[in-house]
């Protein structure tokens, strides 16, 4: 099927293509799907000299003109929604589709981009093993904290196999992308936001704003979820981006 409808699924910060394995099992055979690990996560851990958004975007945008399509669906999770953002701004006509999953068109604010460097300093004195020990388990919803504690390990797992490097430096390129609406106000494709509202990373209150600058914007807001849908409430996000899928493709 040369025309096959593509979705590209990109992991979020000290995360990897791994996240995907649940989510995509028994997938639906009419789409051909592609998960990576960006630059720095999972596998793909030499010789990376730039972690920006920008870079990111280059990389995938390599891999899919390597797979041949021309055109993608991209679902990004959080970091990986910044990285979908920066490929749409600079190749929207390869975009059939974007959805944002717990992710943000805005910029860090200041307040997050100072707590950005606290998380350096603390991974640079205190190493990625302490530092995963506590990152991971508040972007869970306060529900699910422990009763998700099998995915909550292995998230730190693949937090913990996470080079040094790749956390400072993915750090300050996220604090150091700029806003990107413009991305989503211009957008010839369809948007997706799907959004928890507890995710402590995206507060609600940003994600209501940007839900409808696209023409064309669905979304969808679940209790009881915070920064990780795609664990918390996994079938409705797979409902979510299925539906989406059938609408971006026809």
């Amino acid at each position: 099927m040369p025309h096959q409808p593509t979705i590209v699924f990109l992991h979020g910060f000290a995360e990897s293509r791994e996240i995907w394995t649940d989510f995509l099992r028994d997938f639906p055979a009419e789409y051909r799907v592609i998960s990576l690990n960006l630059l720095g996560h999972g596998t793909n851990i030499h010789d990376v000299r730039d972690y920006s958004m920008e870079a990111q975007a280059r990389y995938v945008a390599q891999k899919l003109q390597a797979a041949g399509a021309e055109k993608a669906l991209l679902v990004g999770h959080s970091m990986g929604g910044y990285v979908a953002l920066a490929f749409a701004e600079r190749w929207p006509e390869r975009v059939a589709g974007l959805c944002l999953l717990n992710s943000s068109a805005l910029a860090d604010s200041e307040e997050k981009k100072a707590n950005r460097e606290k998380n350096v300093a603390f991974v640079e004195r205190h190493g990625v093993e302490k530092f995963m020990e506590s990152f991971i388990r508040p972007l869970f919803a306060p529900v699910h904290r422990e009763a998700m504690s099998t995915q909550r390990e292995f998230l730190e797992e693949i937090g913990k196999a996470t080079p040094a490097e790749t956390l400072v430096s993915g750090m300050r390129a996220m604090a150091a992308r700029p806003d990107r609406t413009k991305v989503l106000h211009e957008a010839e494709f369809p948007v997706q936001f799907i959004v928890g509202k507890e995710d402590v990373a995206v507060p609600l209150e940003q994600s209501v704003a940007q839900a409808h600058l696209a023409p064309v914007s669905h979304a969808l807001f679940l209790a009881d979820v915070g920064h990780l849908a795609y664990y918390e409430k996994p079938r409705e996000v797979r409902q979510a981006v299925l539906d989406f899928a059938g609408a971006v493709f026809g």
